[in-house]
């Protein structure tokens, strides 16, 4: 993998965990309110689930274990 490959996943790897934090935020804020739609919470949570497995494969790519 070049250098410019490991540039653009550590681009999205940083826009991943942003969106990350920015979800995980929602999430709080709507619990906090009180007046949650569980539909909106389920696809909120479904969302963040999703990210979060896309930035351990990226780590995964950018980081291998070296004793595997």
């Amino acid at each position: 993998m070049g250098d410019s490959d490991d540039q653009e996943l550590r681009v999205e790897l940083a826009q991943l965990r942003q969106e990350h934090r920015d979800l995980d935020a929602a999430v709080q804020a709507l619990s906090l309110a009180g007046n949650a739609d569980a539909l909106q919470m389920q696809r909120l949570k479904k969302k963040k689930l999703a990210i979060k497995d896309r930035i351990v494969a990226l780590e995964d790519q950018l980081f291998p274990d070296i004793s595997a």
